[in-house]
């Protein structure tokens, strides 16, 4: 395996392939994110040791989105056992799995701390509760300022992490390695992302306009508004569905049969 350089337009056909492999399986792949989030909604029920828990498999939960997103292109229907793929190759890659999410439950923190010293740990407390910061809240001094840095931070976060789930679970890569090579990856291919992320933030507020346009001329009122909810989450199913294929090109393979998919525009 070795980093690949690709065109800034692959940012788009990596948007067009994860859509395309959403609809290839969608009960399939919108029943396993749900899912997830069900099993994080669960741990969130226990103080600080569950949210703790929920961080730590963040890294275990998107590479079995990455593989569900593989078997989908394959024509497999995935089952909800591949949510558990990233334990399931031996007891050196499931620990290292598992460090990589300590690491990512301590940057999280880190970047909520930070955020919390400008505005008084007000954002911790909202995503301890409702996860919805109140008026109140964000009518205070620095609040808006701490949103800032805690996006800008957990955005960062993101990007460090993006590729090392499925380099430590197909490659055996050391989590700092892989966190390394990811970090590498993601800038040698900056202007895709910077196209990826683009157009994913136009198909989100498209989506949105379209069903608020459609609300409105139907005067659905609070039905409506309750539909946002189901986009949001087919929506969230196809941009991760997207990750799979941003690995698959940010590398050149060279293993025999290694995550080898047809390139389709």
């Amino acid at each position: 395996m070795k980093l690949n350089m690709v065109p800034s337009s692959t940012g788009l056909l990596w948007v067009k392939l994860g859509i395309g492999t959403f609809f290839k399986q969608p009960l399939a792949l919108g029943g396993l994110f749900f899912m997830s989030i069900a099993i994080s909604q669960i741990l969130a029920l226990f103080p600080v040791i569950g949210m703790l828990v929920a961080l730590t498999i963040v890294p275990a939960t998107t590479l079995g989105m990455m593989v569900a997103t593989l078997q989908a292109v394959q024509g497999k229907f995935p089952m909800p056992v591949v949510l558990a793929s990233a334990f399931k190759l031996g007891r050196e890659r499931t620990l290292a799995m598992l460090k990589l999410g300590a690491m990512y439950a301590l940057g999280f923190f880190m970047v909520i701390t930070l955020a919390g010293l400008l505005d008084g740990g007000e954002i911790a407390k909202a995503l301890g509760k409702s996860g919805v910061p109140t008026p109140e809240i964000v009518r205070m001094p620095g609040f808006l300022a701490a949103l800032a840095v805690g996006g800008i931070g957990y955005l960062l976060l993101t990007l460090v992490f993006w590729h090392a789930p499925a380099l430590v679970h197909w490659y055996a890569m050391p989590p700092t390695k892989a966190l390394f090579f990811s970090v590498v990856a993601c800038a040698k291919n900056a202007g895709a992302f910077a196209i990826f992320a683009s157009a994913w933030m136009a198909v989100y507020l498209t989506a949105i306009m379209v069903l608020s346009g459609i609300s409105s001329l139907l005067q659905l009122g609070t039905a409506g508004g309750l539909m946002m909810l189901p986009l949001g989450l087919i929506l969230t199913t196809m941009f991760i569905c997207s990750i799979y294929f941003t690995f698959r090109d940010c590398f050149v393979h060279t293993e025999p049969n290694a995550l080898q998919t047809p390139h389709t525009d």
